[in-house]
């Protein structure tokens, strides 16, 4: 049967041949790697390294546009570019929602929490709760957390994204190409600290960027423009819907044809694979947690030499968070156009000899485009892309977890540690986890699942809304005490591993083989559960914090928002903020000039006006509603 040929001939991932093994190709990936290493030995001899402050803040001396830039290049992993891609190609365009949030989240980090985070004068999110609350064993919790969502939800999918995107690309084996990559990474992450990862992540925007929209350029270029992918997506089906299992045989084409509503962004609030109320309120929460409060990217803020910059740098990232629908997204779409049999296969063997898993091959989407497509030497370019966003991505949660275990774990074994001793573990814990990582890879490959953005979502929807809680809580609610923030935090860990552990154990499964975990446990979408997760950690922190006594105001004073007056209106203002005479919207303020300073300058005075300014007997107005 043709079906069953087809399938019988199906590559062996692992026996991928190497389709990037010409000069040209090799000469770009050289130079690439050169021009990084380059940055990072430029960057470490103009920047002080020698104290906790230089080599953890950069010696808060960034401006606005590695500020802007760093932030973008440290979210955009090679995850990204696989998961993104991937998701895309299996259910349209309302992935990119993910994204497009993150415009709005982006901009409360530089208007909200930042102020408090620069007024606070901390260097990690654990040590702010731990001012604003008191007590320790909060800012030991977070810490511990935050490293484990690192390994399970950050270092874990960038590894296995990288993975996928060199088996496809080189046909090495994949211990020798990660162990090299990170290798480099930890090289100029030990050595560099936050000032080399954001000069290296500055010129790996303009390389992911770059090659990026050259990817695009041909992959429209081959489906028909813009108006070939829409009028050929919805038919872009595999033609081996034949299973030589028995239990599986002829599949349902509910499973193998693209969904009816590819082309929604808002999706039915039950049965779309995107709820829009999940993607508007539960995303959003989610986002909070990632954006607002998580050390990797917190940490680039508090680099910036001021307010003004670090302000900047968030609209920059806004702004550069709307590309991935295009460079990311709809090249996955087109991908699954061109390679249907590839890209969307859904006999479980097919699958397995594409890519390695029974549940879907949708991950190689954006791989298969580059190494199938592209030209010697720009293909060349594609590679140095994705290693780029992988370690970008990898180096700045070096960086971060060596923050965080050295500020907020070792300095409890050793208080007195000096500056020198705080340098030398943060390096060694970078080593650590560098080690850890590898030794983590067959787990990574074991735990594959169809849909890798799928994954890195439901482990932070289960995990970080009680976080999203507390420190809303925290900086809006003084008499929130450590008490409940504590028990709010445990509450809302033992509710979200309720769900985590039995969805993982049961495994999430496939259209075509689905997961038996019980639909009471399972069956809510994730961004909804982490809708419920946050409201019920909000509620039993503000509980516990009114049946226990307040924390006495004079320790709370300049860890929350506080009231300042402007003209006849009072207005919450948060600490470290000038008031509105004082913060003169003018380009003389700025130390740069020029159109995107004008369009910035504008944004920044209506946002701040929105979001800051009550309407006349009404109260704090969000964004104008």
């Amino acid at each position: 049967m043709e079906e069953h040929t087809e399938a019988g001939s199906a590559p062996e991932l692992g026996a991928q041949k190497a389709l990037i093994d010409n000069p040209a190709d090799i000469l770009v990936i050289a130079a690439y790697f050169l021009l990084v290493i380059g940055v990072g030995l430029w960057s470490m001899c103009r920047t002080n390294r020698g104290t906790v402050g230089g080599y953890f803040l950069a010696g808060r001396s960034m401006v606005w546009w590695p500020v802007g830039a760093s932030l973008f290049a440290s979210n955009i992993g090679s995850g990204h570019f696989v998961g993104l891609a991937g998701t895309g190609a299996a259910s349209g365009l309302a992935v990119a929602g993910f994204e497009w949030n993150a415009l709005f989240v982006v901009l409360l980090l530089g208007w909200l929490f930042a102020p408090v985070y620069l007024t606070a004068g901390v260097i990690t999110m654990p040590q702010y709760l731990r001012k604003r609350f008191g007590g320790r064993r909060i800012r030991l919790y977070l810490s511990v957390l935050s490293l484990f969502l690192y390994i399970f939800t950050k270092i874990s999918v960038d590894m296995f994204s990288g993975a996928v995107f060199i088996q496809q690309a080189l046909g090495w084996n994949i211990y020798a190409s990660v162990i090299a990559l990170l290798g480099i990474t930890m090289i100029y992450t030990v050595t560099g600290g936050l000032a080399a990862l954001m000069y290296t992540d500055t010129v790996q925007t303009f390389v992911i960027l770059g090659g990026a929209c050259i990817l695009m350029g041909y992959a429209f270029h081959e489906v028909g423009g813009y108006s070939g992918l829409f009028d050929k997506y919805l038919g872009a089906a595999t033609s081996l819907t034949v299973s030589e299992d028995p239990a599986v045989g002829n599949i349902s084409s509910f499973c193998y044809r693209p969904r009816p509503d590819s082309y929604h962004l808002l999706r039915h609030p039950v049965t779309g694979d995107l709820p829009w109320p999940a993607l508007l309120l539960g995303l959003t929460i989610v986002s909070g947690w990632y954006w607002c409060s998580d050390q990797v990217i917190v940490q680039r803020c508090l680099a910036g030499k001021s307010l003004t910059h670090i302000k900047a740098g968030c609209i920059l990232c806004g702004y550069l968070k709307l590309t991935p629908m295009f460079l990311m997204v709809m090249p996955g779409m087109i991908s699954r156009i061109l390679y249907p049999d590839e890209v969307a296969c859904v006999v479980p063997e097919v699958c397995r000899r594409v890519c390695g898993t029974e549940v879907g091959c949708s991950n190689i989407a954006y791989p298969r485009l580059v190494v199938k497509l592209m030209p010697n030497g720009l293909r060349g370019l594609m590679l140095a892309v994705m290693l780029a966003a992988l370690m970008s991505s990898l180096a700045s949660i070096f960086n971060s977890s060596s923050t965080l275990f050295t500020m907020d774990i070792y300095t409890r074994l050793r208080p007195r540690a000096g500056d020198r001793e705080l340098l030398l573990v943060g390096r060694l814990w970078v080593v650590f986890i560098v080690v850890v990582s590898v030794a983590w890879l067959p787990v990574v490959q074991a735990a594959q699942g169809g849909q890798l953005f799928d994954y890195i979502q439901a482990v932070s929807s289960y995990l970080a809304p009680p976080v999203s809680a507390v420190f809303v809580l925290a900086l809006f609610v003084p008499r929130v005490n450590e008490q409940g923030a504590f028990w709010g935090l445990i509450g809302g860990l033992l509710m979200g591993l309720a769900r985590l552990i039995p969805e993982f154990s049961f495994g999430s499964g496939s259209c075509v083989q689905p997961s038996a975990c019980p639909a009471f446990l399972c069956g809510v979408h994730y961004l909804y559960f982490a809708i419920v997760l946050f409201f019920c950690s909000g509620l039993l922190t503000l509980t516990v914090s009114l049946c226990t006594a307040p924390i006495p105001r004079k320790h709370v004073s300049g860890q929350v928002p506080q009231a300042s007056t402007v003209g006849h209106s009072t207005y919450p203002l948060l600490p470290g903020v000038p008031s509105w005479e004082d913060l003169n919207f003018s380009t003389e303020s700025w130390e740069w000039a020029g159109g995107p300073a004008a369009v910035a300058i504008a944004e920044q005075e209506f946002l701040f006006k929105y979001i800051y300014l009550n309407r006349p007997g009404g109260g704090l107005m969000l964004m104008g509603w």
